[in-house]
């Protein structure tokens, strides 16, 4: 089995800035792609930050040049510094990542969810 621990949400003013870490653990072969997702109440979940095993990267247009999406393949670790926060960006922030269980396949998982909440 596999779990995706998320840590580092909590209530910031607006203007300031949060990091949000998500460890995976258990039986992982390779990680492929590694995510950020959020959903604000009464809203769908959107992707903030995607990056690839190799670094690549890609982002909701309303976090560019705030956000930073970066991960330590050593540690199976993916993390999200959010800078300039604003209470847009409210919401449960949830970690995503593509997991291979050996070279025959791969399996999606979620972690929990982190609560960020930005006050005005």
């Amino acid at each position: 089995q596999v779990q995706l621990v998320e840590s580092g949400g909590g209530l910031v003013q607006a203007g300031g800035s949060l990091r949000l870490s998500c460890a995976a653990s258990g039986s992982i072969f390779v990680i492929n792609r590694m995510a950020w997702y959020r959903q604000a109440p009464g809203k769908q979940r959107e992707l903030v930050a995607g990056i690839t095993r190799y670094g690549s990267t890609n982002y909701l247009d309303s976090v560019k040049g705030r956000f930073i999406i970066s991960r330590d393949n050593a540690k199976n670790t993916v993390y999200l510094q959010m800078n300039s926060l604003n209470p847009a960006d409210t919401g449960v922030y949830y970690c995503n990542a593509e997991i291979y269980y050996s070279i025959l396949g791969s399996n999606d998982y979620w972690g929990q969810g982190t609560q960020v909440t930005v006050s005005s």
